[in-house]
């Protein structure tokens, strides 16, 4: 009795000292959390639109015909299938499974380890008590216990396998990443040891031999080798204990490392799903007097939403694989963002509320190492044991890519392997985290420069970390704060700013086009204005956007489309002079001053004539437009489709019919702002499937995991200096399948793929926009 009386004091003194470090670690993480501005909610939606992103009204057509869909004018295009809810990603893996071997991996692991707990409940109890609990006395309950060990051993020897003998390249290594490994696997030998010595102390009150078939094994081994029922109580106790201590520092270690995000990954995927519209940025109030900046320069000045994703991160590597910068040789690394911001939030944070960030305090005294701090992809160097009160700063280097401008193949290891070279811990004692600048210290601009805002990342992520938002953001306080950018950028911004257009043409040559295409077409495009002038309204406002009232290839597909409407029996007018610059390159580009100008002065035209459809070739135009104007005032029953859903459209209600075979083989490049950030994926694929002659081929990197072309972000107009080029990458990928054309629905996209056929000086594959496709099979036009 008293041995039993000393075992739950020791017990209780000793799990109720892990449990109180593992909730010291959580509150000051939360407390570096509350550090950022706004509350963990998302930002609020315009009036008129639900949680999920849609406004509520009824003058969207559905795409399968000319009805109206009631109650909603922004519906998900046909084919839209997102990863669903915040509990089907949680317990369905529905991203992970996407990678199918890591994704059974990690639901063996998941679900087995919820199993586990069940078993070590009882184990604990037994151990305490002398007696098991009521629902773990029947056989099928040891044989469930002794099958999910084994299955999640297995599953631990796997990971094992893929980290350090398989080398998979997005994946860290050294002995950091294995040490959860440990831990699991640690958990599920005390188990085995545990039952094992138990059935030769005890024998009458344990299970049969069929019910228990592992631990019977490992019984008998042990006797084999000696052990007696006297010495297995002896090793009975000391496996449970060890048993004990392997759980309790499993969980003070949870929220010290990445797998924190046991803990914050669901939250953060259910404040996703309540956030609103996809890719949507957070508007910046600008007459906000009592602002002291814009954008962020600090890492306290992002959202707490945006904090909480750092904390939620596992470092899988998914968002860096798929990432077009870090696949080109460029020091961008979408995990790395995440990762690095992390370390200087819990190091900022620990000197700003004066609470080390880990626990117990002693352990990490004497300048041991933080679990979480480390981007190394190498073996464990001295940078990592350095005096206390050290922090990580952004040293200087570039991934080495040696396969040139235009090299075929794309590769993350000479990221991976730059950014573990350059986030080091300074050497010197007594340092301050706050003194380290979030741009320079943290992130380098190179580092944001680089991305195109594909949201490649973002679909990738299992855990719902959003990055090109964070990635905007301190690009607005480099613009808005620092007016730094690029130069080529800042030469677009003072174009647009000046003419309207990037390129700085005259303004008064935004209409040019329309009598271009009565030149070139016969088809006179009349504009909203004179259609008011005789008290009537067009069906459909066309809107050229700058490349397809400037540039001479663009235009080709606008008046494609001109045609094909012309065909349809459709009546529509243009803005001509009146339609501005959509704003979506300078918001890419952080110049929000610019973008809400110009956002407002198209809302103010669009209400002035009551235009509420609006149809346009530009996947950029119309994500901005779709989903972002509604917060500047854009009426919530204005109806925003792209070409390729209208044209799918007016096949479906047989106004257009493609006659003319068109014998090509055609690989369809999928633009990311009408793929990942709208979901249309279908529409451009049913034109071509309907086309006689064409053969549709699919590339490796198609629908919502495709490459970007490289435009994106405002990267259109500016060089890239680092690496091989995005585009001729996407466009080597797609010559892979041996296509005569290029499919695209983007006139950025479909700049950037002729581009990279020059460069490649591949001859006999032609790069053409899907009206051009349709137009040859409708018209019998080549």
């Amino acid at each position: 009795m008293v041995i039993r009386t000393v075992k739950w004091l020791l017990f209780a003194a000793v799990s109720g000292t892990a449990i109180g470090w593992f909730v010291q670690a959580v509150v000051r993480r939360v407390a570096y959390m509350r550090l950022g501005r706004g509350s963990f909610r998302p930002p609020p939606l315009p009036a008129g639109q639900d949680p999920a992103g849609e406004p509520f009204s009824d003058n969207r057509m559905e795409s399968s015909g000319g009805k109206k869909a009631k109650g909603n004018n922004r519906t998900k295009p046909a084919g839209f299938t997102p990863d669903g809810s915040a509990g089907g990603q949680i317990f369905g893996h529905r991203k992970l499974l996407r990678d199918i071997r890591s994704g059974v991996m990690h639901l063996l692991l998941f679900y087995g380890f919820i199993v586990l707990q069940f078993g070590a409940l009882d184990l604990i109890w037994k151990g305490l008590a002398g007696y098991s609990l009521p629902y773990a006395r029947f056989g099928w309950f040891s044989y469930m216990q002794e099958l999910t060990v084994a299955v999640v051993f297995v599953a631990v020897l796997y990971a094992v396998f893929r980290r350090y003998i398989e080398r998979i390249e997005r994946l860290k290594r050294g002995w950091k990443p294995g040490i959860v490994s440990l831990f699991i696997g640690g958990i599920c030998v005390t188990v085995l040891l545990t039952l094992a010595f138990e059935r030769i102390a005890e024998p009458a009150s344990v299970p049969g031999e069929a019910y228990a078939p592992i631990s019977s094994a490992a019984a008998d081994l042990l006797q084999s080798i000696g052990v007696t029922p006297g010495t297995a109580e002896s090793g009975y106790e000391s496996a449970w204990w060890m048993h004990l201590f392997v759980l309790l520092a499993f969980l003070v270690y949870v929220p010290q490392s990445k797998h924190f995000h046991l803990f914050t990954a669901p939250v953060n995927l259910w404040l996703r799903q309540k956030g609103g519209r996809i890719g949507r940025l957070e508007p910046v109030d600008l007459e906000d007097e009592t602002a002291e900046s814009f954008g962020v320069g600090r890492i306290e000045d992002f959202r707490r939403k945006q904090l909480l994703d750092l904390y939620a991160c596992v470092e899988c590597g998914r968002c860096t694989n798929v990432c077009p910068a870090s696949n080109t040789g460029k020091l961008l690394s979408p995990m790395h963002l995440i990762v690095k911001m992390r370390d200087h939030l819990t190091e900022k944070g620990a000197a700003v509320t004066k609470q080390n960030a880990y626990v117990p305090a002693w352990v990490w005294a004497s300048g041991g190492t933080s679990p979480d701090t480390s981007v190394s992809d190498g073996e464990q160097s001295g940078r990592d044991r350095l005096p206390a009160g050290s922090f990580h700063v952004m040293g200087a280097s570039v991934p080495i890519w040696s396969g040139g401008r235009s090299a075929a193949d794309t590769s993350i290891a000479p990221t991976m392997e730059a950014q573990a070279e350059a986030w080091q811990r300074t050497g010197t004692p007594g340092g301050d985290a706050t003194e380290v600048v979030l741009i320079g210290g943290v992130m380098t601009e190179s580092e944001l420069w680089s991305c195109t805002t594909c949201r490649n990342c973002e679909d990738q992520c299992p855990v719902g970390n959003e990055h090109v938002d964070k990635i905007i953001d301190m690009r607005r306080h480099l613009v808005l704060m620092e007016g730094r950018l690029p130069s080529e950028g800042q030469r677009a911004m003072q174009n647009i700013e000046r003419q309207g257009n990037p390129w700085g043409l005259p303004r008064a040559d935004r209409a040019a086009w329309m009598e271009a295409c009565a030149e070139q077409t016969g088809i006179t495009v009349e504009t909203v204005q004179s259609f008011e002038q005789r008290g009537e309204r067009p069906e459909w406002v066309v809107w050229a956007g700058s490349m397809g009232a400037y540039d001479v290839r663009s235009r080709k597909v606008l008046f494609a489309f001109i045609r094909l409407l012309d065909a349809a029996g459709v009546r529509f007018a243009a803005l001509g002079s009146e339609e501005r610059n959509s704003g979506d390159t300078p918001r890419r580009l952080g110049n929000e001053l610019l973008f809400q100008e110009l956002c407002k002065e198209n809302i103010e035209t669009l209400e002035r004539y009551g235009i509420r459809r609006i149809v346009t070739a530009c996947p950029h135009t119309f994500h901005a437009m779709r989903n972002e104007y509604p917060d500047f005032g854009l009426h919530q029953d204005t109806e925003i489709v792209h070409h390729t859903e209208l044209l799918a459209r007016l096949l479906d209600e047989g106004k257009l019919v493609p006659s003319h075979s068109v014998s090509e083989r055609t690989a369809y490049h999928d633009s990311c702002y009408m793929g990942r950030y709208n979901g249309a994926y279908e529409a451009p694929r049913r034109i071509l499937r309907a086309i006689p002659g064409m053969e549709l081929t699919e590339m490796e990197r198609s629908g919502r995991n495709a490459m970007c072309c490289g435009a994106g972000g405002g990267m259109m107009w500016m060089e890239e200096r680092a690496g091989a080029r995005v585009n001729v990458a996407r466009v080597t990928q797609a010559l892979a399948v041996q296509p005569t054309v290029i499919g695209s629905g983007c006139p950025y996209c479909l700049t950037m793929m002729e581009d990279g056929l020059r460069q490649l000086e591949r001859e006999g594959v032609a790069a053409r926009d899907v009206a051009e496709l349709l137009a040859a099979s409708v018209l019998g036009e080549t």
